[in-house]
């Protein structure tokens, strides 16, 4: 897999539509979650899934000024600049959003370094 190296800058996304699939419960601070595009979403062409160790989905990348949390890139604005298989952190949650941090190479290495990562889990 292919990272880009965005350690210039944080890049933080909102995940939202969580109510649909497990609900607040995955999502804790520091948890890991595996960006996919969905390609296959007939709503959105710019879907992007995430998906945490033992939840399988758990929701979206906002991809909307009325769901995107201010400070945070919209999923049309990374769609293009990720592959299947980026990596984000929780770092932030509310009552109906969780805030993540798009890994940068450092961040992705030193998961691969701890045997306990979910990174080993949601890798293919």
């Amino acid at each position: 897999m292919e990272i880009i190296d965005w350690s210039e800058k944080d890049i933080f996304i909102t995940i939202n539509a969580f109510s649909m699939f497990h609900g607040v419960k995955p999502f804790k601070t520091g948890k890991i979650m595996k960006l996919t595009k969905d390609t296959a979403n007939t709503y959105d062409n710019e879907a992007i899934a995430c998906e945490m160790r033992y939840f399988g989905r758990v929701g979206f990348v906002a991809n909307s000024v009325n769901t995107v949390v201010k400070g945070c890139m919209s999923a049309g604005r990374v769609y293009d600049k990720i592959e299947d298989g980026y990596f984000a952190e929780v770092k932030f949650l509310t009552k109906s959003e969780a805030i993540a941090k798009i890994l940068t190479m450092d961040e992705y290495l030193k998961e691969i370094e701890n045997p306990e990562s979910d990174v080993h889990y949601l890798s293919d």
